[in-house]
């Protein structure tokens, strides 16, 4: 397996381009199970859950071709010839349970996998199964896959989601579209990507209002289009490395980052005695004066401070100025990244869903592995204010979310290399 070496005590200057979300994209790519006519997204990032998303649409039998380097999807549901997502694809990355509102939507029927992806805790599928079940589907669990019909053909109705989760928003927001009559979906999620998938919808003939709220009401139609969309920024990926020059020390200009997308986040960074001053081509960030200060942080769904923020978060609070309280509300075990920051030499409790963290002056490099997406990525800026060398293993994770992060880094000063696996 691969591994990033980071070399610390690099100041960066520079601008470092944002691609486009990849949580948004993963939930737009299904929707194009949702027509007959091509649906095409630009701005698209270019990662390995990406790629399993298409190898997933491929043997439903969509079409799908990448242009442009990668940044264009062109993708065509005209011929598809199966509703069986398998478990050998499914089990790489858990927004592969999008397919099951589109094709039940359109076909009547699907048979979906358990999904698999990061080890952050349960993420269950009763939210998705309740809601669908609210618009008429029958769903059973057999050995390990969601065997689902809906016979009469998916309903209008008001459904309640227990917890505001995104992935089953998105899943009802696509059934709703070819559903008969009016779907409420009461305590949906209120994230950027929601509200770029009802855009994208919208493109295609959907009729939908309400998106960005906590109601969404969504008119079913007979048929949807084709259309073409771009893909929103990444608002987690413009949060990454917005933390970099405060972590690294500089300034650093994020292009076509946009403060709405992290509004609560620039807040903490704010209090933390950060500078996030809007430019004309996005957002750039410096440190006002010397180490950040501690901040007190509570992961929330949007527009709180995302969970998919909070190891960066962590890794940037370790050299801050006094005490911080890290409060995870989303996921259990998504502090797993804390022991291999204490080996760096941050000093930090973990207590249940809390973490104080007592900022020390500097880090120390030390070889360190990854136990997701988010943590890889925090012990990569961590090892930015580290002094000597971090060696961060099991970085596959990071290919599922960051695109070309040694480059991006690289590019503003930071010593960073991928050494490949023996």
């Amino acid at each position: 397996m691969d591994s990033i070496v980071v070399t610390g005590g690099q100041e960066l200057s520079g601008e470092i381009p944002i691609a486009g979300a990849k949580n948004a994209c993963l939930a737009l790519m299904p929707a194009t199970l949702l027509s007959e006519e091509p649906l095409t997204l630009t701005n698209a990032p270019r990662l390995s859950d990406i790629r399993t998303m298409t190898q997933l649409l491929q043997s439903l039998g969509a079409e799908v071709s990448s242009m442009n380097d990668g940044r264009t999807i062109v993708m065509s549901s005209h011929g598809l010839n199966g509703q069986r997502a398998d478990y050998d694809i499914v089990r790489k990355m858990r927004a592969s349970n999008l397919v099951l509102g589109p094709l039940l939507a359109r076909h009547g029927r699907a048979v979906v996998s358990l999904p698999g992806g990061c080890a952050i805790g349960a993420r269950p599928m009763d939210i998705h199964i309740d809601a669908l079940t609210a618009m008429g589907a029958e769903i059973e669990l057999k050995d390990g896959y969601l065997h689902a019909e809906a016979p009469g053909g998916l309903k209008g109705g008001t459904v309640t989601l227990k917890f505001p989760s995104v992935g089953a928003t998105e899943n009802v927001l696509m059934a709703a579209t070819l559903a008969g009559g009016t779907t409420i979906i009461e305590n949906a999620a209120r994230e950027p990507e929601i509200v770029d998938l009802a855009t994208c919808l919208r493109r295609m003939g959907a009729q939908i209002e309400g998106d960005g709220t906590s109601r969404i009401e969504v008119q079913g139609v007979d048929r949807l289009g084709g259309a073409t969309h771009p893909v929103v920024t990444d608002r987690i990926e413009l949060g990454t490395y917005m933390l970099a020059p405060v972590i690294a020390g500089g300034s650093v200009e994020c292009l076509g980052g946009r403060m709405d997308l992290v509004a609560a986040f620039a807040e903490k960074l704010d209090a933390a005695g950060i500078s996030v001053e809007e430019t004309g081509r996005g957002l750039k960030v410096a440190r006002r004066n010397g180490r950040p200060h501690a901040v007190d942080v509570t992961t929330e769904p949007f527009p709180g401070f995302p969970t998919d923020l909070q190891a960066q978060m962590m890794a940037m609070l370790c050299t801050a100025e006094g005490t911080s309280v890290l409060e995870e509300r989303i996921f259990e075990n998504r502090f797993m990244h804390a022991p291999e920051l204490i080996r760096m030499g941050a000093s930090i409790d973990v207590q249940g869903g809390h973490a104080t963290v007592r900022g020390v002056e500097r880090l120390k490099g030390a070889p360190v592995m990854a136990t997701d997406l988010r943590a890889s990525v925090s012990l990569i800026l961590a090892g930015l204010a580290a002094e000597g060398e971090t060696v961060v293993s099991r970085v596959y994770h990071l290919d599922r979310g960051y695109e070309r992060l040694e480059q991006k880094l690289g590019a503003v000063g930071a010593r960073v290399e991928r050494v490949a696996g023996q």
